[in-house]
């Protein structure tokens, strides 16, 4: 099968190409490399140029611009991966407004070239609000959105909705919990940063109390999950996470083995998140998917 990967040079994206690579299809990563790094995709490289596996083609350009959509064109994909929507290094009003700006270049393009499916990750800790306690870990509902890139993230599932109902575009959105793995850069999530900063000897920074909880899913079951959604899943909002609640605090002790020096406290940001996990139940029934790597194990692999 033909597939693009829309981000394929990132964190995330540059995993799922190694796998969709090692299951023998034809993959062109598109990416601009704004956040993305050619050097996440040396292992594909190499796959590529072997006797087995699949074939890669490497893109730069901007999924907005008039070269992807002719690259659309000519090299047809069956399958479309969005996951370079929302950038974690720039939360501005403007960056999440151009996500779905990329989000409807690339729902047209598929219109235009006959593409049967994409597959976009949003934010799930941006779509359920400030949750209760009580409704922990949260279900597929009501979408409640959380600041600006919670109400971007709405109107991108609903933009894809419309196409389906429309021209007949399948989609699927997978609501992404914390992803932690290899290749991520310490500014890219909050295991990366405080394993760097265990690497480095340094304390952490710790907004608020750091009694935070959250749900971190590790990259392969992630990329598990995008696989599944390729053939299954159409139509839906996706939860993929644990539905585990793990404090900030336990993280840095888990990294640090409790000899870390002690975290460095930060004024809580207005807008965080008290306590968040997902329920994995609908992934469970539609994608036949659960997640089996636990955290320790997980970071260990770091």
């Amino acid at each position: 099968m033909r597939i693009a990967v829309i981000g394929g040079a990132g964190f995330i994206g540059s995993h799922l190409v190694d796998r969709l690579l090692a299951e023998e299809h034809e993959v062109d990563v598109i990416d601009d490399l704004s956040t993305g790094s050619i050097a996440n995709l040396a292992e594909a490289r190499q796959t590529s140029s072997s006797v087995t596996g699949g074939s890669l083609k490497i893109h730069h350009i901007d999924a907005m611009s008039s070269e992807a959509e002719s690259l659309f064109g000519m090299r047809r994909p069956q399958l479309v991966y969005q996951l370079a929507l929302f950038p974690r290094r720039d939360a501005s009003a403007r960056a999440q407004g151009r996500g779905f700006e990329s989000a409807l270049a690339v729902m047209e393009a598929a219109r235009q070239h006959s593409v049967a499916k994409v597959i976009a990750t949003v934010p799930a800790s941006s779509l359920y609000g400030q949750p209760a306690a009580s409704s922990l870990p949260v279900k597929e509902g009501e979408l409640t959105p959380r600041g600006v890139r919670g109400v971007v993230a709405r109107a991108v599932i609903d933009l894809m909705s419309t196409y389906r109902e429309r021209d007949m575009i399948e989609f699927t959105a997978l609501a992404m919990s914390t992803v932690y793995g290899p290749r991520q850069s310490a500014d890219g999530g909050v295991v990366a940063a405080f394993s760097a900063a265990h690497r480095d000897g340094r304390a952490p920074r710790l907004d608020g109390d750091g009694r935070q909880t959250r749900d971190f899913l590790f990259i392969d079951d992630a990329v598990d999950a995008l696989v599944r959604a390729g053939e299954r899943g159409s139509g839906l909002v996706i939860n993929v996470g644990t539905g585990t609640q793990t404090t900030l605090r336990d993280l840095w002790t888990e990294i640090s083995s409790g000899v870390g020096p002690e975290p460095e406290s930060a004024p809580v940001r207005s807008d965080d998140l008290l306590r968040f996990a997902v329920s994995p139940v609908r992934a469970r029934i539609h994608l036949g998917w659960s997640p089996w790597t636990e955290l320790r194990d997980g970071l260990a692999r770091l």
